[in-house]
């Protein structure tokens, strides 16, 4: 049977079907892991109109760490010329973050990489400041937890010996009340990584960081040098890379691969292709993903980030997992935005990411109902409404028990 990646009807309107099948159907040595990393303290905060006290931020670190994520964007040492919207105290809150995870390790049932977003080697330098004060509470913990290695292939139907049969976690039912059946004993091992961003678009790119591609590369390069120098692992963002707010959604897909080529020889460890403005389809998605492979970037060096400002967040996420792809950025509660791309609306949420992919199948080891319990209180804090469905229908399931 063909999988999701060469199937000709990858169009069809039926695509939750095809993914189920391709998401299920040849034997795999072992069950297929989804990793999800949350990017709700940093980016999901960054268009907020109001300054967030610090507290309510390092609140919101400590009950994400405690649902059983693996990967947390914590804070950014971004001085506030490139995003209005972060003073001088926000970016003394991402110190004290740090400072907070550092001193006093949030709970949680399994080792945490923490992310700290950076714009240049100044960033870095801040970063290091905030981090050396603290150098007993460096573990020996070298690396974050690596994007799932896969062989591009379907995964394994670990509930049936019927091949086309649906995964056991297949229903809403299920897939809702999935999650850890064991709590493990809390843990406080963590590592750090870095995170830095450039754009698809040489429009975005001067709007949002006042240069072009090619100065941006180069300002990064030494910064994932010294990076690197230090054991810190850097991921890479390539922002509006399924569609940019002045060049339209038509973006190239070969100068998106040949940035994420450029910045994995510069030593970056993970690239994350974000479709800032969510202007993405299905097509799109899989034409970028074909032309990634096609450039030699390996899936497991992928990770992607969807906003779900045309509702085609979860659409284009399946899309991506039958590409093989097994790393997904997401926020709680729905939350994001993004300062330079008018309109468009917030990261796909967490708890809807996780519903999503029980639902097919797949682990991710986040446990729904605390997400969900997360995503309603940040939003309480902030007098938004809750943006997530799954997460809303959650808690009214666990209300009506």
């Amino acid at each position: 049977m063909a999988s999701l990646k060469s199937s000709p009807r990858l169009l069809h309107p039926s695509y939750r079907r095809l993914c189920q099948r391709a998401f299920v159907t040849t034997a795999r040595r072992q069950a297929e892991l989804v990793r999800i990393v949350e990017v709700g303290p940093r980016d999901g905060l960054q268009n907020e109109k109001t300054s967030i006290p610090v507290e309510t931020k390092i609140e919101l670190v400590n009950r994400l760490a405690k649902t059983g994520l693996r990967t947390i964007e914590a804070g950014s040492f971004v001085h506030p010329k490139w995003v209005p919207q972060l003073d001088g105290l926000q970016m003394a809150n991402s110190s004290k973050i740090l400072e907070h995870v550092l001193q006093s390790p949030p709970p949680s049932p399994n080792p945490i990489t923490y992310q700290w977003l950076l714009p240049n080697s100044k960033g870095l330098d801040n970063f290091f400041a905030a981090f050396d004060a603290y150098p007993s509470t460096h573990n020996g913990y070298p690396t974050p937890p690596p994007s799932p290695t896969t062989d591009n292939g379907p995964a394994l139907n670990t509930s049936s010996q019927d091949p086309n049969a649906m995964p056991s976690s297949a229903s809403g039912v299920d897939a809702m009340s999935q999650s850890q059946s064991q709590s493990p004993p809390p843990t406080s091992s963590s590592t750090h990584e870095v995170s830095i961003f450039l754009a698809a678009t040489e429009s975005f790119s001067k709007t949002n960081t006042n240069c072009s591609i090619a100065e941006s590369l180069a300002r990064f390069s030494p910064l994932i040098s010294s990076a690197r120098a230090r054991d810190i692992r850097v991921r890479a963002y390539i922002s509006v890379a399924l569609g940019c707010p002045f060049e339209g959604p038509d973006v190239n897909p070969h100068r998106v691969a040949e940035l994420a080529a450029d910045l994995l020889e510069m030593g970056a460890d993970e690239i994350s292709v974000a479709d800032t403005t969510g202007m993405g389809t299905a097509p799109r998605t899989a034409e970028l993903l074909r032309t990634l492979t096609a450039a030699g970037i390996k899936n497991e060096d992928l990770a992607l980030h969807f906003h779900d400002t045309f509702g085609q967040a979860l659409l284009n996420t399946t899309v991506a997992l039958g590409h093989g792809i097994r790393t997904f950025d997401s926020a709680v509660g729905g939350l994001g935005g993004c300062p330079y791309s008018p309109g468009a609306t917030g990261n796909v949420a967490t708890e809807d990411l996780v519903y999503c992919l029980h639902s097919l199948g797949a682990q991710t080891g986040v446990d729904l109902e605390a997400v969900s319990r997360v995503g309603e209180w940040i939003m309480g804090e902030l007098g938004r409404p809750n943006e997530s469905r799954a997460g809303k229908a959650t808690l009214a399931g666990l209300r009506n028990r």
